[in-house]
């Protein structure tokens, strides 16, 4: 007896999405499939943030969950940041900190500090350090992605005051 497939339907940064999953498939695998690579499997355990995941706008790290809970769900990866060739402003204030070293962090990084800034425009230093304690940089980065939560931060005022 083969593997069972699930047949399951999802939107994927703004795109409606069909696909067969295997039942011991996770989120990960299947972005790969779909080729959406920003997300990685990196410690396989949930504890470094690299294959962090948004469904329904809650993070989730896509080396832990299965692929078919995303039946009925709303998917954004990195690749869905950016809009009509331009980029989110955290996208932007990590290129202008100089945020990244190998980037292999950077998609979960910038998923959790997206999350961050929806519910804390303004975050202080310490919820910064809090809300991204779970996302790893193995280059060692940190100094400038606390300086890019804060430039993305106000990049976000500005965008929201041109509206």
């Amino acid at each position: 007896m083969g593997p069972t497939k699930t047949a399951i339907h999802f939107i994927l940064n703004g795109t409606k999405v069909s696909a067969e999953v295997g039942n011991n498939q996770n989120i990960i695998e299947l972005l790969n499939q779909l080729n959406f690579r920003g997300a990685r499997e990196s410690c396989g355990q949930g504890l470094c943030g690299a294959c962090t995941v948004l469904i329904d706008d809650v993070a989730y790290s896509g080396c832990l969950e299965f692929a078919a809970m995303l039946d009925g769900k709303t998917v954004r990866t990195i690749e869905g940041l950016e809009k009509d060739g331009v980029l989110d402003p955290i996208q932007e204030a990590f290129i202008e900190a100089g945020a990244f070293q190998c980037g292999f962090c950077t998609p979960g990084f910038i998923l959790m500090i997206g999350q961050l800034l929806d519910k804390h425009p303004n975050p202080s230093e310490d919820q910064v350090r809090h809300y991204l304690s779970g996302n790893l940089c193995r280059c060692g980065a940190y100094p400038e992605i606390i300086k890019a939560v804060f430039l993305a931060s106000e990049k976000r005022k500005v965008a929201n005051q041109s509206l």
